[in-house]
């Protein structure tokens, strides 16, 4: 499978970091969805501006995609402090984490994404820097050794997950707060897509914006991801206008169908119904007959199949559902009667 997938909520390199960095909101005014996560951030940011102190450390968990990184950086503007980044996978030594700590100014944001792979080592590490402002560094070893406390300026850590299960106890209970974003509804993606079509000058219609918002699986990136294609194809094979059959060749050439599943999603359903007769199944067999890793079935394709109900888990396996034996015109194994129930 191609890991590179348009609808896939995953960053795809340097290039669309930069690309998404532009259509970035600022300040949670501008901030579109998350109703209930940013009146609760608009409440904690205000009160600790009145206290003129830092913020607690912010814990935001949910799939990608779905504006972490957006809100990091908000954190930052709003309390008028600056965001250092980095990412759980980055930080392989304790040496690594305390050059980004002793670096930091009263005030500022340390936003981790995918705090859930720091190594063990790294998470204890930071526990007496979260919880009390300071280091216990190592120097020398074997007999010479010994602990030096290094003060540290007080900071907000933000840190992202996609899998807040996978966190330590330890290490969620440091967190003042927690936030969990969902996945967004179609007229929030397509306030979020006018709004990224203005800043592009692209001239999105009506019509191009609600097909856009139903094919983007709940997702703000994959929406304006899509708006990049639409608008590229409008401009070479249309009249530069994103109107709604510039909308719908362009995305049935990419393979994204009506409800935003592309091939990869379509191949998984087939071989499981072809190959399983729709379930259960094992992931390690699904994982096996597609010649793909565990992982990126479980966090790249299942999500969204998961979520529309095409697939479910039992505890035998999984198993395709009617409405995914719909999707793909075919037949549930026990007859034609069941796709009356749609």
């Amino acid at each position: 499978m191609n890991r590179l997938r348009l609808v896939g909520p995953q960053e795809q390199g340097s290039e669309e970091q930069a690309f998404q960095g532009s259509l970035r909101p600022s300040f949670l005014k501008e901030y579109i969805g998350q109703k209930t996560v940013v009146e609760n951030l608009s409440i904690a940011l205000e009160a600790a501006l009145h206290r003129g102190e830092p913020m607690d450390h912010v814990l935001l968990y949910g799939p990608p995609g779905l504006g972490k990184t957006t809100l990091a950086h908000i954190i930052a503007q709003e309390m008028g402090t600056r965001i250092v980044s980095t990412s759980g996978p980055a930080i392989e030594r304790t040496g690594d984490l305390m050059g980004v700590l002793t670096n930091l100014n009263t005030g500022d944001v340390l936003f981790i994404d995918e705090i859930h792979r720091l190594s063990r080592v790294v998470e204890e590490f930071i526990y007496p820097a979260m919880e009390d402002f300071q280091v216990d560094f190592i120097v020398d070893k074997g007999a010479f050794a010994k602990t030096i406390k290094v003060p540290l300026k007080k900071f907000t850590l933000v840190g992202a997950t996609t899998r807040a299960g996978a966190l330590s106890a330890p290490l969620r209970e440091r967190f003042g707060l927690f936030y969990h974003l969902d996945f967004y509804q179609v007229e929030e993606l397509v306030t979020i897509l006018r709004r990224s079509a203005a800043i592009l000058k692209v001239d999105l219609e009506e019509g191009a914006a609600q097909e856009t918002a139903r094919r983007s699986r709940g997702t703000p990136r994959i929406a304006n991801r899509l708006l990049k294609r639409i608008r590229d194809y409008a401009l070479v094979r249309g009249d530069g206008r994103a109107n709604l059959p510039a909308a719908q060749e362009a995305l049935a050439r990419e393979g994204i169908d009506e409800l935003g599943l592309d091939r990869q999603d379509r191949l998984y359903l087939r071989t499981m119904i072809e190959v399983y007769k729709g379930g259960p199944v094992g992931i390690e067999a699904m994982a096996a007959t597609l010649n793909e890793e565990v992982d990126t079935l479980v966090d790249m394709v299942e999500p969204f199949l998961l979520k529309t109900g095409f697939v479910i888990r039992t505890p035998s396996g999984r198993r395709v559902t009617e409405k995914g034996y719909r999707h793909l015109a075919l037949l549930p194994p026990d007859g034609s009667s069941q796709l009356r129930l749609f």
